[in-house]
């Protein structure tokens, strides 16, 4: 494994709800699809020509017990009604040869989109201030995105998020999202 560099990753999300906070979290990675395998939480580096792949595409490459590293956001409550959401962005220079930059985030009462629209901002600002590119933190997320098209650096943002109500009756709702990194 050393000197590993991932050269395809793919998207993934899940939700579970349980009595229990580890086994809500266990039903999470299973909806997933990752659960069967021993998972390492990395940093949030996107790898130089890394290739991004479909759920579908990524899991076939996953076996039972296989060590596998992901950048991997969750969130849990036992609150009923409580708004939860789990988010990992990415944001992947024009120069393929170039790192980009994933970002994990987790949050309580955001929607899908705002938890979404954040985590890609904050991919972005990391890679903008890499790459040497005026960032204004100040400035409304809309006009950040126009910054970061204008600036022909930074060619791709995405993001994957998974929300949740918790559970009316008090069971533990778990949210999870995460980067695959595979290959």
């Amino acid at each position: 494994m050393v000197g590993f560099v991932p050269k395809e990753m793919f998207f993934t999300k899940g939700v579970g709800k349980h009595r229990e906070k580890l086994t809500s979290f266990e039903l999470a990675l299973r909806s997933a699809g990752i659960a069967a395998c021993n998972l390492v939480r990395v940093s949030s580096i996107f790898p130089p020509n890394c290739k991004i792949l479909s759920r579908a595409q990524g899991a076939k490459r996953l076996e039972p017990g296989q060590v596998t590293f992901v950048v991997m956001s969750e969130a849990a409550t036992r609150e009923p009604h409580r708004l939860i959401a789990a988010t990992v962005g990415v944001a992947i220079p024009r120069d393929r040869e170039l790192y980009g930059y994933l970002s994990e985030h987790h949050s309580f009462g955001e929607s899908e989109d705002i938890a979404g629209d954040y985590a890609e901002e904050l991919a972005a600002e990391m890679l903008a201030t890499t790459l040497g590119l005026e960032f204004d933190p100040d400035k409304s997320w809309d006009e950040k995105k126009e910054v970061y098209r204008l600036s022909n650096e930074i060619v791709h943002v995405q993001n994957v998020t998974q929300s949740a109500v918790g559970d009316k009756k008090g069971l533990w709702t778990t949210v999870v999202a995460a980067a695959v990194l595979v290959g």
